[in-house]
This record gives C-alpha cells, structure tokens and sequence, in this order.
C-alpha cells in the first residue's frame, strides 16, 4: 500500500482541495503532517490555525486517523491507527503502471579491445538500478549497451596487430574468410593492444595513417579486416558479459552498438537531404542545431568529418533511428558523463529537426566523477585509471582485510557479495550528478551507511526467521510499540520512495530509504524481543510478521539496487 498517497488523498477528498503532505523527522507527535490550513486560509481569508481547528473535527472523521492535533503557525500532525496500519502493511509487490510506457535505456557504453574502467562504474550501477526500477513499477524497458565497435579505435587495434604479426592473412586484400587462420588472442593481451596503438600513433604519422587507412578499408567491408574483427568483437564481448555478471546487474537486451548504427546512415542521410539539414563547412558535413533563443554557444552537429568519415555524432543520430524502428519507444534515456551534457543536447535538437524523434522525450542522465581522497578522479597505486576490475578488486581486499580483523571466517562467495554492496551502495547513496570519493576502508564498513551494513541487517533479520522455525501469519491484534508502528508505517512508504526515485530520476532515493529502513529494523530488533523465552506467544507471533515484513520490504530494495544477500555474515 502507497500509504503516503493513501492518506494524502483522503484528506484532499475530505477538505475539498489539494494540500501539501509531509513526512516528520520525528514521528512522535504525528505520522503525518499537512499544510492542509495554511492553504484553506489563503482560499477563506482566515488566520491559519483558527482554520486547524475547524478541520480537526473534520479529519478525525477519517477511518484511518487515530489523533490529529495542532502544531505550530497551524500545522496538522495526524497519527495513524495501529489496526489500521497492521491491516494494511504489506510486503511489497511488482506494480503496474497507469500509464505503462516503453523506455529504451542506454547505458554502459562498453568498448571493444578495451578494458573497462572506472567511468563505466556509475553507468552500470546508475543504469541497471533505473532499470529495475522503471520495471517494478510496471514500465516495459530495453536496456542497450552502445559499443564502441566501429570507429578509429578499431583501426587502430587492426594496425596495431598488422605490425605485430604482418605475416596473417588477414591483411591481404584477397582474403577469403573461409581460410581457418592460427591466431588466438587472450582478452589481457587485447585490451593492450588499444592503448599501445594510440600511443604509438601520436609519435608516428605514418602508423597514425595506415590505422585510417585500414579504418576505411573495414567500414567498407574489407574481408580480411572484418574477419580479424569479428575474432577480439567475441573475446570482448565475453569480457563485458563477464563483468555485467560481476556486477550482477541485469543481461543487456542488446549489446548493439555503433557497428550496427552505421547500417541505418544512409537512411538518415536521405532523411536530412530531404529537409536540407546538411551543410558543407570546410570540407565536413554539419548539421546547424543553433535556435534563435540560444545565449551560450551551441557548436554544429557533425555529419562527417573532413575525410569523409563517419562520425560518433552520425551513428548515434543512426542509433536514435534504429531504435525507433526496433522498440518504439515512448522515451529514450541516456545514462552517461555530465561532460557529455552539450553531445546530447546536439544529438536531441538533430533528432527532433530530423523529425526521427521528438526532442520532449528524450533524457539524459548525466553523474559526477569517482575520485580518491584527495579529491582528484581515482587512481590505482601504479598511477593509472582505474579500471572497473580493480576497483572490485581493491573492495574485495578491503573486506578479506576487515573480515580477518573481525576473527570471521567467511566464503568467497560472500566476500564477493559484501565488496560488491560495499562498491555499488556507496555509488548509489549519492546524488547521481554529484562527484564523490571511493575510500576502500569506509565503503566497506559493517556500520554506518554502507553496502555491508544493509546486508547485515537483512542477514540477521534472516536468522531470527530462521531460528523461530515457525509458520509466520498475520495477528488478528496487535498493540503496536513505537519501534514496531515506525516500522511499519516506514514499509508502507516503500511504494511512496520508489515512485519518487523514479518521478525524481533519484536512484539515491533508494539507497537512503534502504538505510532509514535498517536503522528501523535495528531499533526494533534491539527493543522489540522475538524469541526470548518471557515473550508470549501472541507478541512473539506478531513481532516475527512484522519481521517477515521487514525482510521481505529490504530485500526488494536491496534487489533493487543488484546486491545479493549472503547466507551468512
């Protein structure tokens, strides 16, 4: 149950207009609190808490409403009913939308020959939560992950092989590609094989041309250049895959990415000639995305450089029509950089002159950088960016470290589990656009507001069930504690929060809501006894629901979020 809508609508539909309702920090003198007479002043020409008090009579009325009293300028705090709240309190359910919309979501980005670093880390986490989310409440999502698999970075890797290995076939123009070929490259090698080219390329104009050269040669089709390709495509894709599973988040729906744009250019190119939105500008192709209205500088939108190469800025205007044809989707969300903000604001305003998709519904969700405690982007201790293995990695020894402080002795598996609540907890507890700091020995902390805490919370609430061995049921009756009914009525706002992070694009919501939750479930545990030998049974019967309630509530969350909830801790 919404309880927070619940509540707010009846008290609407009882006054005859809309008033604001809040949630108090303190719950001691209401559940609930609402402007309700500061806003029925304005409309009667009456002193605000003269008005609350003409109210009073009218909300207690309300089958849910235990007291209401007075507070303040004429605020009305409104405490609920505990039979009210045990009847109604439930654990939560997958929702359906009113109005059910199909949203595609671009997220990850990966590239190919490359190993995945420390910017992926709050695309994947950001984007997968999102997407559970968007889903729970009852949206049909499609999740892509637009590869970096066609552009100058794959000319560079093909070059980079050529001059190791000028020997293969491959590089023949003649190359049949049912010629089995005795080349194997492990995905360590590979990912080595990019930031070498480059660097070498800046050093040296003649590789820098060939890799262009070869560049053209495979966008065009080149046999031996497209086999050599579709050879490391495979051993990275299985690397992604490898790390999508690392990080539990959900399987891609599709890992298409600028390869598969490019088959939609000449398409969208007849599109835009036919509107004669392509301009010649010093040997390139533009498109002009300036308006009138524009105070700061707007750059044009590139349709091919000076070469006459396809550009980033083509194939993701062909990813927007690709995706139109495919899904149809009602909005399109962008999880990437916010330095990347001007980029899509361009790719927007061309999609929408274009007529392929409407400016209005499409998004871009831009986060802020991970950094080190120095406040500068995260390094490893070699000086390098981090890559998103390592950063796991450095969290895994985080934990195996405090675990063996502890005199624990715990699995891999579960290590793994707490180091990756540890990683993907911190990133979601912040604001998604804001910078934050990666501290290996805080994060993985099994106090405070950290992955490990929610986990063991939700693992000692387990073991009480566990050890109670009993069938949990609903009380007929129940007289409700403090602990118990903030609970309670914390849990029926679970619904509340989730569509709030959605409506606000607010993933942190979430997470902060899963640790409000636990520090919940704590006071209760702690003041609340279940299966101490002087509890009777009723209170004992009611408490474990009320547990059961609680599990079942933080679970959710915490699946929500893609952290898994170890046997043990």
């Amino acid at each position: 149950m919404n309880l927070y809508k619940y509540v707010s609508d009846e008290i609407n539909k009882k006054l005859g207009f809309e008033a604001k309702l809040d949630v108090p920090k303190n719950r001691d003198f209401g559940d609930f609190a609402t402007n309700a007479a500061m806003v029925g002043a304005k409309i009667a020409g009456k002193n605000p808490r003269e008005l609350a008090n003409e109210y009073l009579p009218l909300l207690q009325q309300l089958d849910f409403v235990k007291e209401v009293s007075i507070a303040g300028p004429g605020f009305i705090n409104i405490k609920i009913k505990d039979d009210f709240i045990l009847d109604n309190a439930t654990a939560p359910k997958p929702m359906t939308a009113k109005e059910p919309l199909v949203i595609d979501m671009d997220y990850g980005a990966y590239n190919v020959a490359k190993s995945l670093h420390i910017g992926h880390l709050r695309t994947s986490i950001v984007g997968d939560t999102f997407n559970h989310i968007a889903k729970f409440i009852g949206h049909k999502t499609f999740s892509w992950n637009h590869i970096g698999d066609w552009g100058k970075p794959m000319g560079l890797v093909i070059a980079w092989i050529e001059r190791l290995h000028p020997e293969l076939p491959y590089f023949q123009d003649n190359f049949n590609p049912e010629t089995p070929v005795d080349y194997e490259i492990d995905v360590a090698e590979l990912n080595n094989y990019y930031p070498s080219a480059s660097s070498f390329a800046k050093e040296n104009p003649e590789f820098q041309a060939r890799a262009q050269e070869i560049k053209a040669k495979f966008q065009a089709g080149h046999p031996g250049y497209f086999a050599l390709y579709e050879k490391f495509l495979a051993i990275s894709l299985q690397a992604m895959n490898n790390t999508v599973k690392r990080l539990n988040i959900l399987p891609f729906d599709y890992d298409l990415g600028e390869r598969n744009a490019a088959k939609y250019l000449k398409d969208v190119e007849e599109i835009l000639n036919e509107k004669h939105m392509i301009y010649e500008n010093e040997g390139a192709q533009i498109i002009n995305v300036k308006r009138d209205t524009d105070t700061a500088p707007m750059p044009p939108y590139m349709w091919r450089d000076s070469r006459g190469a396809d550009t980033y800025d083509s194939t993701d205007l062909a990813a927007v029509y690709c995706r139109k044809k495919i899904d149809n989707p009602d909005k399109i969300i962008y999880f990437t950089d916010l330095r990347q903000s001007l980029h899509f604001e361009q790719l927007f305003r061309a999609a929408d002159m274009s007529g392929i998709y409407p400016y209005d519904k499409f998004e871009h969700i831009g986060y802020g950088t991970i950094n080190g405690k120095d406040g500068k982007p995260f390094k490893t201790r070699d000086g390098n960016a981090a890559g998103l293995d390592d950063i796991l990695d450095i969290a895994n020894d985080a934990v195996i470290a405090r675990v063996a402080e502890s005199g624990k002795k715990l699995d891999d598996e579960t290590i793994k589990s707490i180091a990756l609540a540890a990683v993907k907890f911190n990133d979601l507890l912040h604001d998604v656009k804001s910078d934050y700091v990666f501290d290996p020995s805080s994060i993985t902390s099994f106090e405070g507001k950290t992955g490990p805490y929610i986990l063991y919370t939700a693992v000692r609430l387990n073991s009480v069930m566990k050890r109670a061995n009993a069938d949990i049921t609903k009380p007929e009756s129940f007289e409700l504690s403090a602990e118990e009914r903030n609970l309670l009525i914390e849990i029926m706002d679970f619904e509340h929060t989730i569509l709030s992070a959605y409506d606000n694009r607010a993933t942190d919501m979430i997470a902060n809501y899963a640790y409000d939750l636990c520090q919940l479930i704590n006071n209760f545990y702690h003041n609340c006894p279940i299966l101490r030998d002087d509890v009777t049974p009723e209170i004992k019967a009611g408490r474990l629901y009320i547990a059961k309630l609680a599990f079942d509530t933080l679970s959710t969350a915490i699946d929500l979020m893609g952290l898994k909830i170890p046997n043990e801790m």
